[in-house]
């Protein structure tokens, strides 16, 4: 890797950890903050599954010999 790779990766890291940071302070705060963000969470875990099972089922129908 070179020294410009290293840079970003290094870059990229820190901001996620700041990003933590940032989302752990809203996701604890008053009010309905974390209503809002386990409503959410709940929402997306359930979209990317019923997607997930539908692309797997759809992969499982090209490659089934019926």
């Amino acid at each position: 890797m070179s020294l410009d790779s290293v840079l970003v990766v290094n870059t990229i890291l820190d901001e996620i950890v700041e990003m933590n940071e940032y989302f752990a302070d809203v996701a604890l705060g008053d009010g309905l903050a974390p209503v809002l963000i386990a409503m959410g969470t709940l929402l997306i875990v359930f979209s990317v599954g019923v997607f997930g099972l539908l692309t797997l089922g759809a992969a499982g129908s090209l490659f089934s010999f019926d």
